[in-house]
């Protein structure tokens, strides 16, 4: 899962990166475009259920779920037309799965603003716009070579140029490609484009350390003009980065005088996983206890092929249990001889959770 990290300047970008990130990789100072060059970075999974099996199974190596996130430059009013440093930064997020878009929303009169005051609604429509006006120049330099091809008179040509001005038409009414309406292969035509308004975004909601506990969600939505079913995160990066500072056995009693059960980058991870229809399945053994993610409704050869595609070619069967059976009966010997060990074929949809060992003919 790739996320790509976008917002005006100074609303706390890198900072959340350099938290996610546990280093200081992306320079967070109070002063616009502090960020040039992208800042890319891998993350671990937070999954509680890694140590479990890890402390039962005792691997030579655990290796958990990753989440690979992109911090770019922050984008001003203007930024397809050139203002700030311009647009040319959103092409370092074209292959990302989803976007978090940073909203500021607490008051400090010494970080800078570059719009000079607190203004949420006006700041997502901001990026929104410019999100747009990129795929919209995207679009218009594929327009004139699907016209051309579309005069040979090819069926698929055809279809597709017809797809295109509808894309075009779509988008300079200011609508996103998300909330398109496609049918059938439609958004398969389209998908060499990497259309920036056609990934889902994640409102990430960065308020004052006073303010997390209080955060009301559907207040916040109402306040940037959000539809009910849109993706917000409250995360206070003041907290956030007060946290990366502090040891492991430290961080709990932190995040409890705020009245947290955890950071709010797990929030942010697991909203992506959640956003993206993602979730996990593992496999243990002496070597590794390894997480991998997999999608929603994946059938067990899909999952197989995470780990090597000629597992998916040579699917024969997958050896499941239950992470709760996996534990409670201590491993894989008394999960099979309490009956919780199972054989399944590739019809089989794999379950959050599942401990799985796949049998192949490669």
């Amino acid at each position: 899962m790739k996320i790509g990290i976008v917002g005006l300047p100074n609303v706390g970008k890198s900072t959340i990166f350099n938290a996610l990130t546990k280093t200081k990789a992306a320079r967070a100072e109070n002063f616009p475009f502090c960020t040039i060059d992208p800042n890319v970075g891998l993350v671990e999974v937070p999954d509680y259920r890694m140590k479990h099996l890890a402390d039962l199974v005792n691997p030579e190596r655990i290796m958990p779920a990753v989440v690979e996130f992109v911090d770019i430059a922050g984008l001003v009013k203007g930024a397809s037309e050139g203002e700030g440093l311009g647009n040319k930064f959103l092409a370092n997020i074209r292959e990302c799965h989803a976007i978090a878009q940073v909203v500021r929303f607490f008051e400090d009169s010494d970080v800078h603003h570059v719009h000079g005051d607190i203004d949420p609604k006006r700041d997502v429509e901001i990026i929104q716009t410019e999100l747009i006006l990129a795929d919209l120049q995207t679009v218009e330099k594929r327009y004139g070579k699907a016209e051309g091809e579309a005069k040979s008179g090819k069926k698929e040509a055809k279809e597709y140029f017809e797809l295109i001005k509808r894309l075009k038409s779509h988008l300079e009414e200011g609508n996103m490609v998300y909330d398109m309406d496609f049918i059938e292969d439609e958004q398969e035509m389209l998908k060499d484009l990497h259309m920036l308004t056609a990934k889902p975004i994640i409102y990430v909601v960065n308020v004052a350390e006073h303010e997390i506990t209080e955060f009301d969600i559907s207040k916040v939505r109402n306040v940037l003009g959000l539809p009910d079913k849109s993706r917000v995160v409250p995360i206070s990066a003041k907290i956030e980065e007060e946290l990366m500072q502090l040891p492991e056995e430290d961080a709990a009693d932190f995040l409890k005088e705020y009245g947290l059960e955890e950071p709010g980058l797990n929030r942010l991870i697991q909203e992506g996983y959640d956003t993206l229809g993602l979730h996990t399945y593992f496999t243990a053994g002496v070597k590794e206890v390894r997480a991998w993610t997999v999608r929603k409704g994946a059938a067990a050869p899909e999952a197989a092929g995470k780990i090597h595609t000629d597992f998916e070619k040579g699917f024969i069967r997958a050896e499941v249990s239950a992470y709760e059976d996996y534990i409670a009966h201590k491993g894989e010997k008394g999960a099979r001889d309490a009956g919780k060990l199972r054989s399944e074929g590739k019809e089989y949809i794999v379950s959050d959770g599942d401990i799985m060992h796949f049998l192949t003919s490669n």
